[in-house]
């Protein structure tokens, strides 16, 4: 017998989540489809609500940022007009890169849910071990080194001052 889960059934919810995985693997097919860029699509959802969704857009924005992930966080923000997506989810056709994970964090999505493992984006090419790699590094052994300039920390300071006393600041 199915679990109840605040009136609906675990079943239930699983169909709903199939729903919306089907729907961002359509949106990736969509992409495809029209040259925007890789098999990526993925959905945002709250209260059993889409509230945003997108596919990759890389090569047809020129925008190495525009991964479904991305384009669909800036939809549901644009929907709810606001920055903080607190109480949804996402469904994406694959395990984020750590770009889009991070970009999941900043949002405050509360769950990611995906199809394929990283092992399978990277057997068509969509290899995202070596950023896991690097960035485990101490940043200036990176590839692309972080070079802290001492010199100018400061003057970066006092800019991160003028922030913190700013009663009308929105913290993020």
């Amino acid at each position: 017998m199915p679990q109840k889960m605040s009136g609906a059934t675990m079943d239930d919810a699983a169909a709903e989540h199939e729903k919306f995985m089907r729907h961002a693997i359509a949106l990736a097919y969509t992409g495809m489809a029209g040259g925007h860029g890789g098999p990526f699509g993925a959905v945002i959802v709250k209260d059993g609500e889409i509230i945003g969704q997108g596919h990759n857009r890389v090569l047809s924005s020129k925008d190495p940022t525009a991964h479904a992930e991305m384009t669909a966080i800036r939809d549901a923000a644009k929907t709810v007009h606001h920055f903080d997506l607190s109480g949804s989810e996402i469904f994406i056709n694959a395990m984020p890169c750590p770009m889009c994970m991070s970009a999941i964090f900043w949002a405050r999505i509360e769950k990611v849910y995906y199809a394929c493992p990283p092992e399978d984006a990277a057997a068509i090419g969509f290899d995202d071990a070596e950023f896991y790699h690097q960035l485990a590094l101490p940043p200036e052994q990176r590839k692309v080194p972080a070079v802290q300039m001492v010199e100018s920390r400061d003057e970066g300071l006092a800019c991160f001052r003028v922030w913190a006393d700013n009663p009308q600041k929105v913290s993020y």
